[in-house]
């Protein structure tokens, strides 16, 4: 017997499951697009190569491996070369495809390039509420430019987005990669631990300021530069300006200051902007401002992104600055569903007909209908009233019949509603 259910940490999505997330996605979209972003797609296959050597942190460890295919798969069985069995794997974000992109295309890409990238990706995790396996991801980058607008555009732009569907009251939290590696390293912590470091302090809001504390000891660090590191990090009145009277170079903080000013300006009441001295994001390949959204009714980041500007160099030789901010597209439908969220549809037409009925006239009739209606045909029941009652629990409004010129509206939906669909549902997410 054939397995009826999806693997685990990949769903089948009911037809209003995926109307709400095709309406989630144009949603985005057109905010990405009237904003003068451009969209491209890029194959889920990457070469193997491509995504271990792209500093991508745990997400290494997350990849779908693909093996080897035909004689190459059983002559690297026989060399007993296990960790030649894949040659591609599956992209785990849409960053990496993207930089492969570029570097392919660059010749016919304008610079600075706008760019859209809505698809699915896949890591090999363990599935949690708002966290599977195969996911869609929302990307909007801006490549070419090295100025902190491209940091405060992205932003602002990725908040117009989130505010379309509804969210409020969020929060844009920020840092900068170069600033705390400077704090780190006037603690007395060598450039070579820096990577970890960061790990441990990223988890700061899921373990705590002492748990932080405890790992870095337990990890060998001097238990004196981690007191003092969590007491000065930590506290609750640290700014950039704070932050930067321990450091010589002063222009990574100087950064962050004018992108927290912008993008406050530019937030009005709708929602909040603040430095958060711990945030880290994991991937290793994050090089300025990393950033993300936090939303009160959610646990973790529905958005979250970062200036990469060795990325594209990887695969040029040449520096290309790079930044990009992705929302978390399941986590927001989630959070869309919970919160009652319903997307209205054109109004609904039921066309019957019956066996002697010529089929061809019939699909002329819905063709009709069809240009200011959603149409359907079905063949008529013998018990009419109780087909009738069946497509107004499916949300239709009205049956039209293929021997008839009437149109018939159906109990629950009064005549003017035949032709006017209601408003876009509209849940706000605080």
């Amino acid at each position: 017997m054939l397995k009826i259910q999806p693997l685990k940490g990949m769903k089948d999505y009911l037809p209003d499951e995926t109307a709400l997330r095709e309406y989630a996605l144009n949603t985005i979209h057109e905010v990405y697009r009237r904003h003068g972003f451009s969209r491209i797609t890029t194959p889920m296959l990457e070469e193997i190569g491509n995504l271990t050597g792209s500093e991508c942190g745990d997400n290494l460890n997350l990849i779908f491996k693909v093996l080897k295919r035909g004689d190459k798969l059983s002559e690297t069985l026989a060399s007993g070369r296990t960790e030649a069995l894949a040659d591609m794997g599956l992209r785990y974000d849409l960053t990496l495809p993207l930089a492969r992109f570029y570097a392919a295309n660059r010749h016919l890409l304008p610079l600075p390039f706008k760019v859209i990238q809505m698809d699915r990706a896949f890591r090999a995790e363990r599935p949690q509420k708002g966290r599977m396996r195969e996911f869609m991801q929302c990307d909007i980058d801006i490549i070419g430019d090295d100025s902190i607008h491209a940091e405060t555009e992205l932003i602002h732009v990725t908040a117009k987005a989130l505010s379309a569907l509804g969210f409020e009251n969020f929060i844009v939290l920020v840092n900068d990669r170069r600033l705390l590696n400077g704090l780190l390293v006037s603690f007395g912590f060598s450039q070579e631990s820096l990577p970890a470091l960061c790990l441990a302090i990223d988890k700061a809001d899921k373990i705590g300021v002492e748990g932080v504390r405890a790992e870095l000891v337990q990890k060998g660090h001097n238990h004196e530069a981690v007191d003092a590191l969590c007491e000065f990090l930590f506290r609750d009145n640290l700014t950039p300006e704070n932050a930067a009277d321990r450091l010589a170079d002063k222009a990574s903080a100087e950064s962050l200051v004018c992108i927290i000013r912008d993008v406050h300006a530019l937030a009005g009441d709708k929602y909040r902007v603040a430095y958060h001295p711990s945030l880290v994001r994991g991937q290793g390949y994050y090089t300025g401002a990393v950033f993300e959204i936090i939303c009160p009714s959610f646990s973790g980041s529905i958005a979250g992104g970062g200036r990469y500007d060795g990325m594209i160099g990887k695969f040029t030789g040449q520096a290309i600055p790079a930044v990009g901010f992705s929302i978390g597209f399941e986590r927001v439908c989630a959070l869309l569903s919970e919160k009652g969220f319903a997307t209205s549809a054109p109004v609904k037409i039921a066309v019957l007909y019956r066996e002697e009925h010529d089929f061809a006239y019939v699909l002329k009739k819905a063709d009709d209908l069809a240009q200011h209606h959603t149409v359907t045909v079905f063949r008529q029941a013998k018990k009419l009233s109780k087909q009738l009652e069946t497509l107004e629990a499916m949300g239709f409004a009205s049956v039209a019949f293929a021997d008839r010129e009437e149109i018939k509206v159906l109990g629950r939906y009064n005549a003017s509603e035949k032709t006017t669909p209601p408003a876009h549902g509209t849940a706000y997410i605080k």
